[in-house]
């Protein structure tokens, strides 16, 4: 399996270019906008097609380079059932599995930080019928647990999101073996989560002794901690949601006009 993790240290964000050789078929997760010509170089230095990207949610502190991507590889859009966005793509159902060859990436609700977010299990069956690594999106950080904040509203407070991150944190990303390879989204200077370790990847294991998100011995203790001294919203967060749920390259009042590129029309 290749794989590559790319950061971007302006937003603190890694994503991932990956998927099976012998096939032809790579996938990016969570791409970032400012990324897009690198995945595609990268891409065609092995020869590769991009085939499918995905977004482990709708992101609310940079731009998704997702719509960019699939326009100029013409790769399937994948996102969370639920993630409500405005444009073509498949909805990923919790434990639905996309086949990349001998690359399998399975879906892992993980709400919380989002209501539809998914971290995604990958295995590479040349290897073993096992997962070997585990991108976990905002749900699970290096060092922290994502915000409950970001997406919260209406009756959905950052108290019940905490409540509910909680929960898809013992309940879904602490069930998987220990020894399983940790990769997040964010990373030290992110906005997306506090006191991030600056090494963008850990394991399971060493996430659930050494975390101080998991070491809380109940849910509302856990949803206290993370409600409390929340640090200030991203810039622009409401008009970058709009943006990433749209399907545009810039949030509106940036040079971007309101109708999507490419009409929405996405595979």
């Amino acid at each position: 399996m290749y794989f590559r993790q790319l950061l971007n240290d302006e937003s603190a964000c890694a994503s991932y270019l990956f998927g099976c050789k012998a096939h032809s078929k790579f996938a990016v997760v969570d791409p970032h906008i400012d990324l897009v010509d690198k995945y595609i170089a990268l891409a065609d230095g092995q020869g590769i097609p991009i085939v499918a990207v995905l977004d482990t949610h709708v992101q609310a502190d940079h731009v998704s380079g997702l719509p960019e991507l699939v326009r100029r590889a013409g790769a399937t859009a994948y996102l969370p059932e639920g993630a409500d966005v405005e444009f073509e793509h498949h909805a990923l159902a919790d434990g639905e599995v996309v086949k990349l060859g001998n690359t399998e990436i399975q879906a892992i609700a993980t709400p919380g930080h989002a209501g539809a977010h998914h971290a995604y299990a990958v295995t590479d069956r040349t290897r073993g019928d096992d997962p070997w690594l585990v991108m976990s999106g905002d749900a699970l950080l290096v060092g922290d647990a994502g915000r409950p904040d970001l997406h919260a509203h209406g009756e959905q407070t950052a108290e019940q999101m905490a409540r509910l991150l909680y929960r898809s944190l013992t309940e879904r990303l602490l069930a998987l073996p220990d020894h399983l390879l940790l990769y997040p989204s964010h990373y030290s200077g992110s906005v997306c989560g506090r006191g991030l370790s600056a090494n963008p990847v850990s394991t399971i294991g060493f996430e659930r002794h050494h975390n101080p998100a998991l070491q809380f011995g109940s849910e509302g203790a856990f949803a206290a901690a993370l409600t409390s001294d929340i640090p200030p919203p991203p810039e622009q967060q409401a008009a970058i949601i709009a943006a990433n749920r749209a399907g545009r390259r810039e949030p509106l009042g940036v040079g971007q006009p309101a109708t999507p590129n490419g009409g929405g029309q996405l595979r």
